[in-house]
């Protein structure tokens, strides 16, 4: 059974820091593209960042030069670290995986909140 848990939200002032994270298990992690998904009140879900098995990454432009996502495949586990938060930031924030184009799951999200 795959499992994405996530953890590491909570409430902010603007400027600072989060760091979450998502542990993974029951898939070979180190195959797998991880990402963070993000989805704030009345809004469509959208990708914040994406990192391949090789350590590539790509970020959604909002977020470029603010957030990183390393992943260590030892610890099954991905992060997400969010520096120069904003209030538009808020949202929850969803772990995700996926395996080419067939296999995607989702882990069951985590409140962020940016408070100005």
């Amino acid at each position: 059974q795959v499992q994405l848990v996530e953890s590491g939200g909570g409430l902010v002032q603007a400027g600072g820091s989060l760091r979450l994270s998502c542990a993974a298990s029951g898939i070979m992690f180190g195959n797998y593209f991880m990402g963070w998904y993000r989805q704030a009140p009345g809004k469509q879900r959208e990708l914040v960042a994406e990192i391949a098995r090789t350590g590539t990454a790509n970020y959604a432009d909002s977020v470029k030069g603010r957030f990183t996502i390393p992943r260590d495949n030892a610890k099954s586990t991905v992060y997400l670290q969010m520096n120069s938060l904003k209030p538009e930031d808020s949202a929850v924030y969803y772990c995700h995986c996926r395996l080419g184009s067939t296999w995607a799951y989702w882990g069951q999200g985590t409140q962020v909140t940016v408070s100005s």
